[in-house]
């Protein structure tokens, strides 16, 4: 065994969906602040998210949380996520297992009934807040940023399912939320590979016909995903995010179930105050608080807590040897669903 480098890793699932925590092997990245080091990852030097993403130490359902050191005095530590294309600034799932995992193996001291972990994001400030019982982490609590809608009833022609009716809407990363009736379909399990694939293809497609930009944050420039949504008997709200190159959340989307929240203040079916349950594919829950009313820029938005749990299952170490032809990974289209660049 020769390894040039190794890191250390904590793996947890949020509601289903992976977010494995680097917590050793990684100083720093380079940058003034998490905007920088966000782009370092993405322009300059994407080896360490391809090693740990791609095959063979990663696959297609595989999250990395990159934790730095924080580059502002009001946090905790620095917070990035790894995913199969690219390295993204927010999600609240892989947030709520970056606190766990931080918590839960004492880098970061459990007080209990609460302990609050402040994240610095290329979004700003991001807190956490855990409910601790008994040495454990029992649920989570994420203010994530403010969520508002871009332009509601856009329409785009699929060759496949003709006009589709969409909202595109922000909620830490930019979403088309797109009601599943709108391609003839259900979100249940049997129809992942589907949805994947439709959502995808209708990202791609939208992404290409529009542009977006954030009103406050000059790197917030892109349509990153597709959410389907339907209702359910309870009354909450069934998702499916999809993701590139072809997989859905297993979760029920932190970022989009903030944007979710947004669309459904504007439209009058939820108000501040409200809880907005949202579940996902595989029925994970997630609770999200609509707290009060804000703006962005020019924009109405509305700030929101998001609620779930998460479970740590393993603590792993990967080495990387400098013979390694894949030693910055590969993906293939027989498992993830398409080809990872667009």
């Amino acid at each position: 065994m020769h390894w040039s480098r190794t890191l250390q890793l904590v793996d947890v699932h949020c509601e289903g969906e992976i977010g494995r925590v680097i917590t050793s092997g990684v100083l720093d990245i380079p940058g003034a602040t998490m905007a920088d080091k966000l782009a370092h990852i993405n322009t300059v030097d994407d080896s360490l998210r391809r090693t740990l993403v791609l095959e063979p130490r990663g696959g297609p359902t595989t999250a990395v949380v990159l934790l730095v050191p924080a580059t502002r005095p009001e946090a905790d530590v620095g917070f990035m996520l790894f995913l199969a294309n690219s390295a993204y600034p927010m999600s609240g799932s892989n947030m709520m297992c970056a606190a766990t995992a931080l918590i839960e193996t004492g880098a970061i001291p459990m007080a209990e009934p609460e302990t609050r972990v402040v994240f610095d994001t290329a979004v700003g400030l991001v807190t956490a807040i855990a409910d601790c019982a008994k040495g454990r982490v029992e649920r989570l609590r994420i203010a994530m940023p403010p969520a508002f809608v871009d332009r509601t009833d856009a329409i785009v022609q699929s060759a496949e399912h003709g006009a589709v009716r969409y909202d595109l809407c922000f909620g830490g990363m930019y979403f088309a939320i797109i009601d599943v009736a709108e391609i003839g379909l259900e979100i249940i399990p049997e129809n992942a590979g589907i949805l994947a694939r439709t959502g995808v293809a209708l990202r791609n497609q939208i992404a290409s016909e529009i542009s977006v930009q954030h009103p406050e944050v000059a790197d917030f420039n892109a349509l990153t995903h597709v959410m389907f949504v339907d209702g359910a008997e309870d009354g909450a709200v069934l998702t499916c995010t999809t993701m590139r190159p072809g997989r859905v959340d297993r979760s029920a989307c932190g970022t989009g179930s903030a944007a979710l929240a947004a669309l459904r203040v504007a439209r009058g079916e939820n108000r501040v105050g409200d809880v907005l349950r949202t579940r996902s594919i595989i029925g994970g829950a997630f609770q999200t608080h609509i707290t009060d009313a804000s703006r962005v820029g020019a924009l109405d938005a509305v700030d929101t807590t998001l609620s779930g749990r998460c479970w740590i299952y393993g603590i792993s170490q990967i080495g990387i040897d400098p013979t390694d032809p894949f030693r910055e990974g590969f993906s293939l289209p027989d498992t993830w669903g398409g080809v990872i660049e667009g």
